[in-house]
């Protein structure tokens, strides 16, 4: 005999459509027809994420594959940075570890976060991390987090620095969906970052770092053979 919670259960599902009916591939194919048409040339994307970028208060600059490491350590070091999060068993992070001035210092994610989370949270200035992608039309970077590069890398230190290749931008999160085939199975865990973290209140002041990084660097890597 069904007691009064599967009775309730069983009325909202006789209520509910019937996911049948949903044609699924004429959906797919009214989506493709809305974005159908001529994509922005090369030169475009990069322009139109930079611009996007800048709009959301992020620091953008170009460079080339020789040059970013030399001018993002140039940068830290103005900046006052003193320990910076990165990944060194990736190409971009030991680059970047190589660089760094003397008074800087490069330290590795140490998971579990519970047993370092007050050094993290206290004692590290800035994370370093490379996109996956790029969405041009919003200003987004795709990040796709791993062992050695987690989402803490790029929420919780006061400064991210994301380094993006130029020839990885799309034009929309459409073409991004279907360029990196994410019907056939997304990664389970995607970072969306389109600027350095901001709330506001119900006066509508708008505050930044409140819930994430206060500033955001991004360096877009225009030329130059990728490590």
């Amino acid at each position: 005999m069904m007691n009064a919670r599967e009775k309730m259960l069983g009325r909202l599902r006789a209520a509910a459509p019937t996911p049948a009916s949903q044609d699924t591939a004429a959906l797919d194919r009214r989506i493709a027809l809305h974005y159908a048409g001529e994509r922005p040339a090369a030169a475009a994307r990069i322009d139109a994420l930079e611009a996007a970028l800048r709009a959301s208060r992020a620091e953008v600059w170009r460079a080339s594959a020789e040059e970013w490491p030399a001018q993002v350590a140039h940068r830290l070091a103005v900046h006052g940075a003193g320990r910076v999060l990165l990944d060194t068993a990736s190409a971009e992070g030991a680059a970047l570890a190589a660089a760094l001035p003397d008074g800087i210092s490069s330290i590795r994610f140490q998971g579990p976060l519970e047993e370092w989370k007050r050094e993290l949270f206290d004692s590290v200035d800035a994370g370093f991390t490379v996109a996956r992608s790029g969405i041009a039309a919003t200003g987004t970077l795709i990040l796709a987090p791993d062992a050695g590069t987690p989402r803490t890398v790029s929420l919780v230190p006061p400064l991210h620095i994301a380094l993006v290749y130029a020839d990885t931008l799309h034009a929309t999160m459409y073409d991004a969906a279907q360029a990196e085939r994410w019907s056939d199975g997304m990664p389970a865990n995607l970072v969306l970052a389109s600027g350095p973290s901001k709330t506001s209140d119900i006066q509508q002041t708008l505050a930044f770092g409140a819930h994430g990084p206060r500033w955001m660097w991004v360096v877009i890597v225009t030329e130059g053979e990728r490590p």
